[in-house]
């Protein structure tokens, strides 16, 4: 077996560390191989850290890295570090960044844009109280911002009825697609395998899984494996996983600003999410010219990611327009320029799975990001290397034995 080094498995948790991608990828003589099923983030990022602690790691995924029904598909998410008490995901968020940042340093194109993010609240809830010291806690910096603050610096939102608001200058958005894609190409490029084959359900018996069996019958051997099939998990694991991650319709808007006006560009506005009383919106400045960028946080209907229509409905442009038109005036009968339709993996609490399967204890089920962990990918891969090797110990709150078959979102 290649040594694990601390450094190895553990990059990004701050300091030189935190800028593997420019490094020669390690090389070993061990022949423990990996198969990873699942391109997305979290599969791209796992197979990233494996193959530099020097494992001979095959990728393996359906319809490609970050293809158009994937989670990790689309154009852009933000990178943000408020997370109220859950200070666990502000420090995965901090720690994943600077490895964020390597990767847009030599990807071509910025995968990383540091637009700063913007929470607004109509209260002063503990959320905003909880995210303040979680940000001390994790050295990190974070503007309070009256609405008087918000509305000079921030003049194409309406803060109307808003209280308090705070600010996360290190953080922005994430180029979705472009970071995946990246990611495995710099993968190959050091000695990673990469195969587009669809992985059946793995046949239940034994103590160890040997081999998985894609569509067109190739076995793909290894000594261990990663599940990472984001909403494709369940039908994999039907009696271990079942209901305990289910999708969701998630559907969002790209709108025109006007023609010329540089207050909705990058560096003027931020990416931002508005609290709302509980029911909150999120959205992006233009990036890349695609337009202003409009979502609903709150889980839509449940559906199944291969057969859900990805039309958009009249009745969420509609509700998206509405919350436009009142917060965004400056927006108002703005053309519609683009519109998607992807999805939340949710678990049952909102909380990630990154487990060993219950039978087999060379199998590492990763998944439930729940609309929330992509910014999450470098130390979500890290921690997952870690615990598929037995390096690392156990975060009770990414275990199975915490995912139920009735879902109550408890992570913002």
């Amino acid at each position: 077996m290649p040594k694990v080094t601390r450094r190895s498995l553990l990059i990004g948790a701050g300091g030189a560390a935190a800028s593997p991608l420019m490094a020669k990828p390690m090389r070993s003589k061990s022949k423990e191989r990996i198969a990873i099923v699942g391109a997305g983030v979290f599969g791209a990022w796992t197979a990233h850290h494996l193959l530099e602690a020097g494992y001979d790691v095959t990728l393996i995924d359906a319809w490609g890295p970050a293809h158009s029904r994937a989670s990790s598909g689309g154009e852009s998410r933000i990178a943000r570090a408020a997370y109220g008490k859950d200070s666990i995901y502000t420090r995965m968020a901090r720690d994943s960044l600077p490895q964020w940042q390597a990767l847009s340093a030599i990807s071509g194109l910025p995968i990383f844009i540091p637009a700063g993010v913007l929470f607004f609240f109509p209260t002063e809830e503990p959320y905003v109280a909880d995210s303040i010291a979680a940000h001390k806690q994790a050295g990190l910096a974070t503007d309070v911002l009256s609405p008087a603050d918000m509305q000079r610096r921030f003049p194409v939102i309406d803060f109307t009825g808003i209280n308090v608001g705070l600010y996360e200058p290190q953080f922005g958005a994430l180029m979705a697609r472009r970071a995946v894609l990246t990611l495995v190409d710099r993968f190959v490029g050091n000695g990673g395998r990469y195969v587009q084959g669809r992985v059946q359900p793995p046949a239940t018996g034994g103590a160890q899984l040997e081999a998985v069996i894609l569509a067109s019958g190739e076995r793909i051997l290894a000594d261990r494996f990663v599940f990472a099939a984001g909403p494709w998990l369940p039908k994999l694991f039907p009696e271990v996983i079942g209901s305990k991650i289910q999708s969701t319709r998630q559907e969002v808007f790209f709108f025109a600003p006007p023609a010329g006006d540089r207050r909705f560009l990058s560096g003027a506005m931020p990416c931002w999410a508005d609290f709302n009383g509980g029911d909150i919106f999120y959205g992006f400045p233009d990036i890349e010219s695609r337009g202003v960028k409009f979502a609903h946080d709150a889980h839509g209907l449940e559906v199944d990611p291969d057969t859900q229509d990805r039309r958009p409905t009249q009745a969420a442009l509609a509700e998206i327009v509405a919350y436009r038109d009142r917060r965004f005036p400056l927006l108002k009968d703005a053309p519609l320029t683009e519109a998607r339709v992807c999805q939340y993996e949710n678990s049952s609490n909102g909380d990630f799975l990154i487990d060993l399967h219950p039978q087999w204890s060379n199998a590492l089920l990763l998944g439930g990001g729940s609309g929330h962990g992509f910014k999450h990918g470098p130390e979500v891969g890290r921690y997952a290397a870690a615990r598929l090797i037995g390096s690392g110990q156990a975060e009770p709150r990414f275990t199975l034995a915490t995912k139920l078959a009735t879902h109550h979102r408890e992570v913002h």
